[in-house]
């Protein structure tokens, strides 16, 4: 199986593209893609980024205060919401 990709969605373009610099920064492997349309967000980037590696992603996001929209886990039937 290949690796699981988390997705983070943010409500404006600003903060998705400051967390795209920082998660770059801490050297997480991070893809830039359209939010999916089962979720809403405000903004139309997400950000794809391996599971394995949301630990390291929530401790950015938390000390950087970037504003998202949520961090979400696909599922068969579209996504689930992440707890912070």
């Amino acid at each position: 199986m290949g690796v699981l990709l988390v997705l983070i969605a943010f409500d404006s373009t600003q903060q998705a593209l400051r967390a795209e610099m920082l998660l770059e920064y801490a050297e997480i492997e991070i893809d830039i893609c359209p939010t999916p349309k089962e979720i809403t967000a405000g903004c139309a980037l997400s950000i794809h980024f391996p599971e394995e590696d949301l630990s390291m992603v929530k401790e950015v996001i938390e000390q950087e205060n970037v504003e998202i929209r949520g961090i979400f886990k696909p599922l068969q039937s579209g996504y689930e919401q992440l707890e912070l």
